[in-house]
C-alpha cells in the first residue's frame, strides 16, 4: 500500500476519516481534558460520581438480568441466573444509596489491583532481564510505582477513598484527551 493510501479497516479508510473529522476528535479531546482537570481538582466529587455511575450500571444490569431470568424461568440454571441478577441489583443499590461506602470498597479494590499488578510487573521485568531484554528496568520501575501507590492508598484509608478514584480517573481522562487533541491536530496538518 502506498503512503498516499489510507489504512483500511474493513471498508473504512481510517486516515481519510481522521482528516475529515479531525474537529470532532479535537472537541472530544478538549472536553476530556476539561473533565480530567475537574476530576483532579475535585477528586472527592469525582470519586463519588464514579461510585454512583457504577452503581446505576449495576442496578440497570441487575434489573434487566432479573427480567431475563424470570422470562426464561423454565431454562436450566434459572435460580443461579436470578440470584446473580439480585446480587448485582443489591450491589448497585448499595453504591447508589451509600456512595461513600462504595468509594471505600472501590478504593480497596483499586489498591489490591495495584499491589497485585505491581508484583506481577516486577516478576515480568525480572523475567525479561533473564531473556536479555534491554528495557526490563522500566517494567520493574512500573511495578515498584504500582506497589508504592497501593501502599499509599492502603495507608491513607479511609481518606484515600475520597481522592484516589477521582485522581486516577482524572489522570486517565487527561491522557485520553491529550492523545485525541494531538491526533486530531496531526490529522488536520495532513489535510
Amino acid at each position: 500500500m502506498s503512503s498516499t493510501e489510507g489504512t483500511r479497516v474493513g471498508s473504512i479508510d481510517v486516515e481519510t476519516a481522521l482528516r475529515q473529522h479531525w474537529q470532532l476528535f479535537l472537541i472530544e479531546g478538549i472536553i476530556l481534558l476539561v473533565l480530567g482537570s475537574a476530576a483532579i481538582l475535585v477528586p472527592a466529587l469525582a470519586s463519588l460520581a464514579v461510585a454512583i455511575f457504577l452503581g446505576w450500571l449495576f442496578v440497570i444490569g441487575g434489573f434487566v438480568g432479573a427480567l431475563v431470568a424470570i422470562a426464561g424461568r423454565r431454562a436450566p440454571g434459572f435460580w443461579w441466573s436470578f440470584i446473580s441478577a439480585i446480587v448485582t441489583l443489591i450491589a448497585g443499590c448499595i453504591l447508589v444509596f451509600w456512595p461513600i461506602g462504595g468509594t471505600i470498597s472501590l478504593t480497596l479494590v483499586l489498591a489490591a489491583f495495584l499491589f497485585a499488578d505491581g508484583l506481577l510487573m516486577i516478576f515480568f521485568g525480572l523475567d525479561h532481564r533473564r531473556q536479555l531484554s534491554r528495557r526490563w528496568g522500566w517494567l520493574v520501575a512500573n511495578g515498584i510505582i504500582d506497589l508504592l501507590l497501593s501502599a499509599i492508598i492502603f495507608w491513607a484509608l479511609p481518606a484515600s477513598a475520597f481522592w484516589a478514584l477521582g485522581l486516577f480517573v482524572g489522570i486517565d481522562l487527561i491522557f485520553g484527551g491529550w492523545s485525541l487533541v494531538t491526533m486530531s491536530l496531526a490529522a488536520r496538518g495532513s489535510v
